[in-house]
């Protein structure tokens, strides 16, 4: 008899063990990006995995690139833009980015490089490049785009995203790594290789780089935060009009 007790209750510990770590297991922890200055105030995100770039994970335990994320993280909350604008033009023009970019195995992150790079707005930057992809006119030429007076296949987001695939491809094929491909994309390989090179580095979150490559993982994260969990950054975006209001 006190065997059969004792082996009930080992059976009931052992489901209660089982039924806990599922639990815990299918729940989303927060997670807390530690700014690197006291006077920040942390930013909390709701889920780890979304710290990642083309599933390669930001070192958040460094207390540097923490304080970078956190920067990127607070410069696209609602607070800052106070508008879903960006939202809306995403999910219109993701519908073309995403076929594509996976048709050609480039990593679905990727499709917010048009929004860091250009606001997913056809403009021109002071350099030349153009259309959302950013590109210059050699560029351009070099993957395939026609650009003359009369043509200029970079407002066409078809072509320019056919032709952003092939270059980060090429790259990929130079770097290895998905974060220096995003960095190279930004700062060209020429100068990102170079600068790997002199510093005996190679990985993006070590290297010292300009002001804007630098920061440029760490706006692509925000940017996927900011329109993947807009709840986390404060944004009403896709939720009923009731919760909105609360």
């Amino acid at each position: 008899m006190y065997k059969k007790h004792l082996i009930t209750c080992s059976v009931i510990v052992v489901l209660f063990v089982m039924s806990k770590l599922f639990i815990y297991s299918t729940t989303l922890k927060k997670v807390v990006v530690k700014p690197k200055s006291k006077e920040d105030k942390d930013v909390a995100v709701s889920d780890a995995a979304a710290l990642n770039f083309a599933n390669e994970p930001v070192p958040v335990h460094d207390p540097k690139v923490a304080g970078k994320l956190n920067h990127s993280l607070k410069k696209r909350n609602f607070k800052q833009l106070k508008t879903n604008l960006l939202h809306e033009r995403a999910a219109k023009l993701f519908k073309v980015i995403e076929p594509i970019l996976k048709k050609y195995g480039i990593p679905d992150d990727f499709k917010y490089i048009p929004i860091v790079e250009s606001g997913l707005e056809q403009g021109v930057s002071p350099k030349g490049a153009k259309g959302l992809w950013q590109f210059m006119p050699g560029t351009a030429r070099t993957y395939g785009l026609k650009v003359n007076s009369k043509h200029d296949e970079r407002l066409n987001l078809r072509k320019a995203t056919v032709a952003a695939c092939i270059y980060l491809k090429e790259l990929h094929g130079e770097f290895h790594n998905w974060t220096l491909v995003a960095a190279a994309y930004n700062n060209g390989s020429i100068k990102l290789a170079r600068q790997m090179k002199r510093q005996k580095k190679h990985n993006y979150f070590r290297l010292h780089l300009n002001h804007e490559t630098g920061r440029y993982i760490y706006d692509l994260v925000a940017v996927k935060q900011m329109i993947t969990k807009p709840g986390d950054m404060d944004y009403n975006y896709g939720q009923p009009a009731y919760m909105a209001l609360n």
